[in-house]
C-alpha cells in the first residue's frame, strides 16, 4: 500500500463528488492547523531580520555578527530537512508533525532565554532544523486530502500561513520586539507553536506508520528530475532574495523613500506574496509545468524592470509588490516534487525548502557582490533577472527530458 493510499484510508475522503459536509469540515480544520504552524515558522524566520540592532546591543556583539543568527537558522533548515526526513521515514505523519512543531516551539522558547551569543546561535540552528520537513510533510498531507486536480491549491492553503506571516506576523512581531525586547518576539513565536501543537493534536487524525524506510526516502536522490526541480528552486528563485535583501537600502538611497515608509513598502511585498499564493496554485492545477515556466519568466522581466523603476518611489513600490507575486511558484514546485519523487516524497518535499534557503543565501551573496563591486543598489535587479533566466534554463532541460522519456 502506498503512502498516499494509507493517508486516504485514515483521513477524510478527497474523491470528487464523495465529500460530505462533515468531511470537508474535517479537512478544513486540518489545513487550518497546518497553516497556523506555517504562520508561526514564517513569523519567526522573517521577524529576526528587523531585530538585529537590538540583539547586537543586548548580546554585546556587532550587527554583522548578530546577522549570523539568521544564517544559523537557514543552515538549520538546509541541514535538518534531509536528515529528519530520512531518520523519521517510518513515523506516521501525525507523530512527525507533532514532533517537528514541538522542536520548533522548544527552540523558540529557549531562544527567548539564551544567556549569550554562542548559545543563541546554537538554538537558532536547532530551531531551523524542523522548518523544511514541517512544510514538506504538511504539503503532502494537504495534497493527500485534496480532490483530483486541486492538489496545488491545497498546498497553497498551507503556504498561506507563511505568506500572511510576511504581511501581518512579521511586522507585529518586529513591533513587539522593538517595544519589549527581542526575547519577547521569540517567546511569542513559541506561543504560536504551542497553539499549533494543540490544533494538530485536536484535528490531525492518527494514521498508520508510512510504508517507507530511510533507504526508500534516499531513493529520491537517484532521480534526475528531483535534482532538476530543486535546481529550479535553488537557482531560479534566488533572484527574489537578491532584491529583497537590499530593498530597504535601495528604497532609501535610490528611490527616495523615507525610512519610516520602508515598512509599508515591505508590506506590499507581503501582499504580493499572498496574491501569488492565491493565484499560483490555481494556475499549477491547470498546467503544472506551464505555471512554473510562466512564473520564472515573470520574475526575470519584473526584476529587470526594477533596475529602472527603482529610481521613483511610486514605481519602486509597485515593482516590489510585483516581485512578491513571484511566490506563486512555490506551491507548483512543491507539487512537482511530489510527482517526480515516487515513493520518496517526504525527503523530496522537505528538500524544497532547503533549496529555497540556498536560493536565499545565493541571491543575497550575489547581490552583495555586485553592490560591493560598485555597480550600485539597482544592480540587484540584473542579478535577480539573470538567476531567473538560469532557472528557466534548468526548467527547459527538465521539460525536455520529461518529454523525451514519454516519447
Amino acid at each position: 500500500m502506498t503512502d498516499a493510499a494509507i493517508d486516504r484510508a485514515a483521513l477524510p475522503r478527497a474523491e470528487a463528488g464523495q465529500e460530505t459536509r462533515h468531511e470537508r469540515r474535517k479537512t478544513a480544520l486540518i489545513e487550518f492547523a497546518l497553516a497556523v504552524g506555517g504562520f508561526g515558522i514564517g513569523t519567526g524566520e522573517f521577524a529576526t531580520m528587523g531585530l538585529l540592532p537590538d540583539m547586537a546591543r543586548s548580546l554585546g556583539v556587532t550587527e554583522p555578527a548578530a546577522g549570523t543568527v539568521i544564517s544559523a537558522y537557514a543552515l538549520g533548515v538546509v541541514v535538518g530537512s534531509p536528515i529528519i526526513a530520512v531518520l523519521a521515514a517510518k513515523l506516521s505523519r501525525r507523530v512527525l508533525l507533532l514532533g517537528l512543531m514541538g522542536l520548533f516551539t522548544l527552540g523558540n522558547l529557549l531562544s527567548a532565554f539564551a544567556p549569550a551569543y554562542p548559545s543563541l546561535l546554537a538554538l537558532r540552528f536547532l530551531t531551523g532544523m524542523p522548518h523544511g520537513a514541517y512544510f514538506g510533510v504538511a504539503s503532502l498531507v494537504a495534497a493527500s486530502l485534496a480532490p483530483p486536480g486541486r492538489r496545488a491549491q491545497a498546498v497553497g492553503r498551507i503556504m498561506l500561513g507563511l505568506t500572511i506571516a510576511t504581511l501581518v506576523g512579521t511586522p507585529a512581531a518586529t513591533w513587539l520586539g522593538q517595544g519589549l525586547g527581542w526575547r519577547m518576539t521569540f517567546a511569542a513565536v513559541g506561543g504560536i507553536g504551542l497553539v499549533t501543537l494543540v490544533l494538530l493534536a485536536l484535528f490531525m487524525p492518527a494514521t498508520r506508520a508510512k510504508a517507507s524506510s530511510p533507504l526508500v526516502e534516499l531513493g529520491a536522490l537517484r532521480r534526475g528530475q528531483v535534482w532538476l526541480t530543486l535546481g529550479i528552486a535553488a537557482g531560479g528563485c534566488g533572484g527574489t532574495f537578491a532584491i529583497y535583501t537590499y530593498v530597504a537600502s535601495t528604497l532609501t538611497q535610490v528611490s527616495g523613500v523615507p525610512a519610516v515608509i520602508v515598512p509599508v513598502v515591505l508590506c506590499l511585498f507581503g501582499a504580493g506574496m499572498v496574491l501569488g499564493n492565491l493565484v499560483g496554485p490555481k494556475l499549477a492545477d491547470r498546467s503544472l509545468m506551464g505555471s512554473i515556466g510562466l512564473v520564472l519568466a515573470w520574475d526575470a522581466v519584473v526584476a529587470a524592470l526594477f533596475v529602472v523603476t527603482a529610481h521613483n518611489a511610486w514605481t519602486a513600490a509597485a515593482t516590489v509588490f510585483l516581485i512578491g507575486c513571484g511566490f506563486a511558484i512555490l506551491p507548483g514546485l512543491q507539487t512537482r516534487l511530489m510527482d517526480v519523487a515516487a515513493d520518496a516524497q517526504t525527503l523530496a518535499a522537505a528538500l524544497n525548502h532547503s533549496a529555497f534557503n540556498i536560493a536565499n543565501a545565493l541571491g543575497a551573496w550575489l547581490g552583495g557582490v555586485t553592490i560591493a563591486a560598485g555597480y550600485g543598489w539597482t544592480s540587484t535587479g540584473w542579478v535577480a533577472s539573470a538567476l531567473s533566466v538560469c532557472g528557466l534554463g534548468i526548467f527547459a532541460v527538465s521539460l525536455g527530458l520529461e518529454r523525451r522519456a514519454k516519447a
